[in-house]
């Protein structure tokens, strides 16, 4: 019967780390590039917050350093190369964001490809 006991013990154990693991392991990213373009024309604030966006046009030597262009008017900006290219899906920590004619700079930390 102890035998037993244990067994289920450790059962139980193994299935919550695993769910623990799995959990933790993936988050949802707090905005879309969709999402992100409209809480900014709403005049949220998304510094701290993660977006996730495919990369529609990649400018390597833009005046911000490089450039990842997503949406209508958001420009993800690096001085660090971002290794990526066109047609890539990231995620981002956003950094800051300034609103230069009509388009969002924004810097990021922590990019992620999926």
């Amino acid at each position: 019967m102890k035998k037993l006991l244990k067994s289920v013990v450790f059962l139980c154990a193994v299935l919550g780390l695993t769910f623990v693991a799995v959990g933790c392991g993936q988050t949802k990213p707090d905005y879309t590039a969709k999402t992100a373009e409209s809480a900014l024309n709403a005049g949220k604030d998304l510094e701290g917050k993660t977006v996730k966006f495919k990369v529609t046009a990649y400018e390597p030597a833009s005046l911000f350093g490089y450039n990842m262009e997503t949406g209508k008017h958001l420009n993800f900006v690096s001085q660090d190369n971002p290794k990526v290219k066109k047609g890539d899906t990231v995620t981002v920590k956003v950094k800051k964001v300034t609103s230069t004619m009509g388009s969002f700079i924004i810097t990021y930390s922590n990019l992620q490809k999926k």
